[in-house]
């Protein structure tokens, strides 16, 4: 029995990658991106923090979030239930902006990566990008810690963000020693 005949994801994810060759990824709203920004997973990675972060009164370049994403990316926080359970909402680079936007430009915010862990498969990278947030850049002490789970795709001239799922510490799940800095030695 061929692989093919035993495996019809492997037949239907053959026949897509036919279908998808030449095609050019979108770049939501027509946002050009800076090479810097789309260089390496580093860069990519970097802009995505940096484009979020400033203080308070500092309009964010949205175009520059907006440039580093492939179009119909999704970001998906999640949030502890009253239940106990674990909730989530999906939205859209867009949705993020209008929904997160003016209180980051009004209240300030600054997130920055304090650790990192990736796994690469040809033109795919999943990163596990820990982070931890102030109201201020000067302040002692963030407010929030968690772990961005970052999806990138290169598509043989630059990288793309598919996806941002994260997850915020709390008192149930605090952030595995392996994903800190030092790994928590």
């Amino acid at each position: 029995m061929s692989a093919l005949r035993r495996s019809p994801i492997v037949l239907f994810g053959a026949l897509l990658a036919s279908s998808l060759s030449g095609v050019p990824l979108a770049t939501p709203l027509g946002a050009q991106a800076r090479p810097r920004d789309v260089e390496s997973v580093d860069a990519i990675i970097e802009a995505l923090y940096e484009s979020i972060s400033g203080p308070a009164g500092e309009r964010r370049d949205w175009n520059r979030f907006r440039s580093l994403f492939i179009d119909g990316a999704r970001l998906i926080p999640t949030r502890p239930q009253p239940d106990g359970a674990i909730g989530h909402q999906v939205i859209t680079v867009d949705a993020y902006i209008q929904s997160s936007g003016a209180m980051l430009e009004e209240r300030g915010f600054f997130e920055r990566e304090i650790h990192r862990t990736a796994e690469r498969y040809g033109p795919v990278v999943h990163a596990f990008s820990t982070y931890e947030s102030r109201w201020a850049a000067e302040d002692p002490n963030p407010f929030d810690r968690g772990i961005n789970s970052i999806q990138l795709l290169h598509d043989g001239s630059r990288w793309w963000v598919v996806g941002i799922f994260w997850h915020s510490e709390g008192a149930g799940t605090p952030i595995p020693t392996k994903y800190l800095p030092g790994n928590g030695l």
